[in-house]
């Protein structure tokens, strides 16, 4: 089995197409549907990467990558969002993101982005 990642959307098409995707790819693949289940799911395995939307119900993503950080988790997380702006993505950075992606984004994209993330 390869690289343990946890996806986390509330869109539950995408989380079906990306996880599917990601699984094709080698990946063993976990997905969760808003913050609150995420953080329950990391607190009961060690995921390699977490794909992690801003926008959603409950914890959003911002709160996700907190929650990483206060807690010294190894993860590295790649924030994925709808949003564009400049101040979420330095936020995001320097609460240690591995990367920031925009969405709508190219599968060959984000596979590049966790492959350099899992390098680091």
């Amino acid at each position: 089995m390869g690289n343990s990642i946890l996806f986390v959307d509330d869109d539950p098409d995408l989380r079906e197409i990306v996880s599917d995707q990601l699984s094709a790819s080698g990946y063993d693949v976990d997905s969760a549907e808003d913050g609150e289940l995420a953080i329950d799911k990391l607190q009961e395995k060690n995921y390699e990467v977490v794909l992690l939307d801003i926008t959603m119900p409950n914890k959003n993503g911002m709160d996700v990558l907190r929650f990483t950080k206060d807690h010294s988790m190894s993860c590295k997380v790649i924030m994925l969002t709808g949003m564009v702006g400049l101040s979420i993505a330095i936020e995001s950075i320097k609460l240690g993101a591995a990367d920031y992606i925009t969405k709508p984004y190219n599968m060959d994209y984000l596979l590049s982005s966790i492959k350099r993330a899992l390098e680091k």
